[in-house]
Formats: C-alpha cells, structure tokens, sequence
C-alpha cells in the first residue's frame, strides 16, 4: 500500500462509538433481550420525513422517504410492550442507564452537563417505530491522552438503539422490536486524530473505558464509525469500522479513495459508507445534517443533580488496564490476567483470593477447567458454570487444609458435572508412591532415553488424575537421575 503522508494530506478524523449499556430499556421496562423465536404479532407502516428544530427536513430523510419502503415490526407478547410501537408516552429515563452512562462520561474527563433536554432525531429508514430516536446530551468537552498527542471528546450523548432488520422482501423490511430501546451511550471525538494509527490508540483506549463499566459484550454491541477528511474536503462517515485487525487498512483505503478523487479533481462527497471486511467500503446514503433534532415533547427536561455525580465519583470503576497492572503485581501470569479479563472474572478472582493465595491456580479452576469441561462434555461454558460455580470456595478450603491437591481439582469438578454430590465427588482414588516408582521404571525400560517431561505424559496418561503431578515428576526426577 502506498505510504500515507497524513500531514501533507491534511487529514482531519474523529471517532463516533456506540456502546449498549447491560441494564432494561432506556424509557420502558422491557428486558433488554435479542431472541430468535418467532414473534407474537406483526405491525405494518410507512414512515414520512418531517422538518426538524430548523423547520428544514433533513436530506438524508428525504432520501429514506424516496425510497417508499413499508416496515414490518415484529414483536412478542412478553417483551414489546406499547411504548416500542409508539403508542404510548415514554417513561422516565432509566436511572441505571443514566449511572453508566456519567461513570462512562468521567472516565473520559467530560464535563457533565446539569439540565439538558431530550431530543428526537429523525430516523425514517425503519429502525424506529416512530420516524424518530431518542437522544440526550450528557457529558461534553473531555479527552484522551494518546502517544500522539491529546484527543478531544467533544460529546457523550445516551440514546435508545435502534430495531433489528430481520430480512427484505421486495419493497418490504422486517425488523424486529427486541433491541429498540436498549440503551446506548455515544462517545463523540474531536476532528483531532491525524493519523490512522492514533485513531486505534483513540479507539483501544474508549473500549478499555468501556469494558470497564457495565455493558453488555459479544456481536453487536458495540458500534464504532470513524469520520474522514483529507485537503479540507467534504468529511466521509464510514460506519461498522470495529475489527481492530483491519482498522487501521480502513482508513488506509479511504484516505486513498479521496485521495484519488482529488488528483482527478473530482469533489469528495458527503456521504456515509458501509466499511466491508477486507478493508473497502461502499456507499450507504447522503451525509445526514443538522436539520433532523427537535425537542422530545413527552418527557421533562433532564436533571443531574450535584449530588448525583458526587456519589458516582465516590466509586467510579478501574480501568481494565489498572486491574492488569495490580494482578501483575501480586504475581498472575499475563496468560491469566488475559483470560480473567476476557471473562469478566474479576470479582470472583477477588472473592476466591481471600480463600486461597495461588491466583494462577484460581484462574484456571473458574476459566480453564470449565471451558475443558463444557468441550468434554459437549455443553456450553455457562450450563458447566452452573453446576460448579457454588462449589469453588468449598474446594479451595479443602486444598488450603491439604485435603487435596491442586492436580485433584479438575476431576472433582467433573465427578459434581457427573452428578456426583460435593461429599463423593472429592474422593479420588490415589495412586500410592512405590506403584507409581514401579511403573516409571516399567516406562523408563520400555521407553529409554526421553526427558522427564516425556515420561511425565506417559505416567500421566497411565494413572488418569489418581497421582498429583507434582509428586509424581519428582519420582521421574529421581529415578531418571539414577539411570
């Protein structure tokens, strides 16, 4: 790829991200759930564009109403309730979500913002019932610190998400009513990136913010579109730019294209793109302006009370990146700290920590054995947790008494998967020490010449978890010295 020089190219970007919050739906109760059942009920419209705060209709809504398309809503019984098919007045907002949201915000050094007003954002391709979504500034004017030099935050806003497409059947789109509604916090940048490099330290640094605060994970949940600009042209929104393997080959590619419609000296549209897996993109539809805001007429203007930041300061979370540093300090492995903080384990480290000193050992007693278990077994990591997690402190009182060892510990947990109660789960059959001497001999005879990590395997495979793998490579030790 050709070697970008971003300053000569004047490049301008910054990052929009919207993370979902792991509580119910921001102005109903409904549970924030995705389902895959086939739904109660269908609800059918057509949306129409209306002229926003400015009295101008927005342009890309105009496009979307050019379209003519009819939705179907598709929603449950149990789930959906009348406010998500805008037939109701919107509750109060979710003070849970409200929470998240400003720990999120202070994290990010935003000021936050006393009384604000709800806006409707007009929003007519389908993903909303209403025509519009529900939208709120909270938090403005914070920064990231990058090796590159400071990013502006110039707006933390909380928002409900949007419907789910389902499918498209001619001028049909079904979209489904389960994630309207969940709550979504969105971290504005400032146009203070100059390089694609420092838009991934930027990025990196909001998802450890995030991770860090109570949000839900996996496919879809977070959302990550990075603005571009380059010869102070028309600045170019490509959406979906979350794989971090292909982030920076992305905003490589687009500086590229606009740099290639520039030497033809044919003007860079405003426009939103589709950023696609191999690092192109694709147009999606005209850059949206500023005319689609208007004033939310059925809640109250927002109040965040002094008070209320004060008691969020009091216990704002750690970054992941300090939990790290402190689990390498009282001597977790980097392997470890990787797997407790991909698992979301910390809490449970920290209680079990108090039972049992070998962190290491923790680690692979709530992550590793499970996974091996659930694999083994052919069930899910979170049915072979269920059936194990109550039993964890239990264990490790057990091996503080040296009642068992840590190689016993794995097939405990299986005896209890087996169904096995706790009482004869933790009799393992043992191998005692001169039956174990005489088959390393047996192995050493048959098998002349390997190192003890060889034989250790070989033993290992013999007596299948009734010797403590400890004890036993000292007997190898031994009896390979000794020939």
């Amino acid at each position: 790829m050709e070697k970008i020089d971003y300053s000569k190219l004047k490049f301008k970007s910054g990052l929009e991200i919207h993370q979902q919050l792991d509580t119910h739906k921001l102005f109903c109760n409904c549970p924030s759930v995705l389902r895959n059942d086939e739904p109660d009920f269908l609800v059918e419209r057509k949306l129409h564009a209306v002229a926003g705060e400015s009295g101008k209709v927005d342009r890309a809504a105009e496009y979307q109403a050019s379209l003519k398309k009819t939705f179907v809503y598709q929603g449950y019984k149990n789930s959906t309730c009348l406010i998500e098919l805008d037939e109701e007045p919107p509750h109060e907002i979710n003070e849970e979500a409200l929470k998240i949201a400003l720990q999120i915000a202070l994290l990010l050094n935003c000021k936050i913002i006393p009384i604000t007003q709800i806006m409707r954002k007009t929003v007519i391709n389908g993903s909303n019932t209403s025509g519009f979504q529900r939208t709120v500034l909270i938090a403005r004017d914070g920064y990231v610190e990058t090796a590159f030099g400071r990013v502006g935050i110039d707006t933390i806003c909380l928002e409900e998400d949007s419907a789910r497409e389902v499918k498209k059947e001619g001028d049909k789109v079904y979209w489904n009513l389960d994630r309207l509604g969940i709550p979504l916090v969105e971290i504005a940048t400032s146009p203070d990136i100059k390089s694609a490099e420092q838009a991934k330290e930027v990025a990196l640094h909001i998802g450890d913010v995030l991770r860090s605060c109570k949000v839900k994970r996996g496919i879809g949940t977070i959302r990550q579109d990075v603005n571009i600009s380059i010869l102070n042209g028309n600045r170019v929104e490509m959406k979906g730019v979350q794989d971090m393997r292909t982030f920076v080959k992305t905003i490589e590619n687009e500086v590229l294209r606009q740099k290639e419609l520039y030497d033809e000296k044919t003007p860079t549209q405003a426009e939103v793109r589709n950023a696609l897996p191999d690092g192109s993109s694709e147009f999606l539809r005209p850059m949206p302006g500023s005319d689609r805001m208007y004033p939310e007429t059925d809640l109250p203007l927002l109040k965040i009370s002094r008070e209320f930041i004060n008691e969020i300061k009091k216990d704002l979370p750690k970054l992941r990146s300090e939990i790290a540093g402190e689990l390498k300090e009282k001597g977790l492995s980097e392997e470890m700290i990787k797997l407790i903080l991909n698992e979301d384990k910390i809490e449970e480290l920290k209680s079990l920590a108090n039972i049992y000193s070998n962190l290491n050992f923790i680690v692979k007693m709530i992550v590793l054995f499970p996974k091996e278990i659930a694999s083994k077994e052919n069930k899910t990591f979170e049915k072979i947790e269920e059936k194990i997690i109550d039993y964890y402190g239990d264990i490790l009182r057990l091996l503080n008494k040296k009642k068992i060892g840590e190689g016993d510990v794995k097939d405990i947990l299986i005896n209890i998967v087996n169904g096995k109660n706790f009482e004869e789960a933790i009799k393992i059959e043992k191998a005692d020490n001169s039956e174990i001497e005489g088959e390393v001999l047996k192995i050493i005879k048959e098998k002349p010449g390997l190192n003890a990590n060889a034989y250790m395997g070989l033993v290992m495979a013999k007596f299948k978890g009734k010797i403590n793998g400890k004890e036993a490579m000292e007997i190898i030790n031994k009896l390979v010295k000794k020939k």
